[in-house]
């Protein structure tokens, strides 16, 4: 009977997911069920805001406290995950664009500028994910790939301040506004800063706690302050991947 059970679920999560998906025999089938009754909790409410808000249906998991302002300028894909205390501002030139089963981590904040000075949007790729208690700013466009996966505390500020001159106060002076992009398959250590700017090539690794301004290569691996390149995951003129040194946790 409990195979069964892992059978069923699983048909049914590889179909939403497009992909082949297998659960860990460790759960018990008791286990389980309460996974898939709090799963199922967050489908509905998901169902429901979306209805609510965007006059739409959608397939969204949201827990309990995910606020959504500026709701019709957010899109949310296929299988989307809304953790508890999620806020999400859409009021940007471009708004909030979340691809299929991207994951935003509990309490996270994805956020613009004042209305007095619209920041420009926020795109994340298909099954990209952010981790607990990180902050995505737009203020300048923010593009981050697929498959992108990032740890805890992490944050995005696509902004600088004009500072030159001093007879005038700092915030009363200007903003310039480059933008951020991660591109696809890049994994990020929690607690890393991106900052305006920031390029990251896709397929590299940001170390825990660095932080991010200019180019990182593709397939790089970054650690520091300010991130620096320390290797590069490509053997030279092979393609193959060198042997892993853990970064990013």
């Amino acid at each position: 009977m409990g195979e069964l059970i892992y059978k069923s679920v699983e048909s049914v999560v590889s179909r939403l997911k497009g992909r082949p998906y297998a659960l860990e025999r460790g759960i018990t089938p008791s286990l389980l069920l309460g996974v898939l009754m709090r799963r199922c909790t967050w489908l509905l409410r998901g169902m429901l805001k979306g209805l609510l808000l965007q006059r739409r249906i959608s397939l969204v998991f949201m827990a309990k406290g995910v606020n959504l302002r500026g709701a019709s300028l957010i899109r949310l894909g296929k299988g989307v995950t809304l953790e508890r205390g999620v806020i999400i501002d859409g009021l940007m030139r471009q708004g909030v664009v979340l691809g299929d089963h991207v994951k935003i981590g509990a309490y996270s904040v994805l956020v613009g500028a004042p209305v007095s000075n619209l920041g420009e949007g926020i795109r994340m790729g298909a099954n990209s994910a952010v981790d607990a208690y990180s902050f995505i700013g737009s203020s300048g466009y923010v593009s981050i790939g697929e498959n992108v996966i990032m740890g805890q505390h992490v944050g995005f500020h696509p902004e600088n301040h004009d500072f030159d001159r001093t007879d005038v106060p700092i915030r009363a002076q200007g903003t310039t506004r480059q933008g951020i992009t991660i591109e696809d398959d890049v994994w990020v250590g929690s607690n890393a800063i991106f900052l305006d700017g920031a390029h990251v090539g896709r397929g590299s690794v940001i170390g825990a706690g660095a932080v991010v301004r200019g180019t990182i290569p593709p397939y790089s691996i970054a650690v520091g302050v300010p991130a620096r390149v320390i290797r590069s995951r490509k053997s030279e003129g092979t393609g193959n991947s060198d042997s892993g040194t853990r970064v990013a946790d």
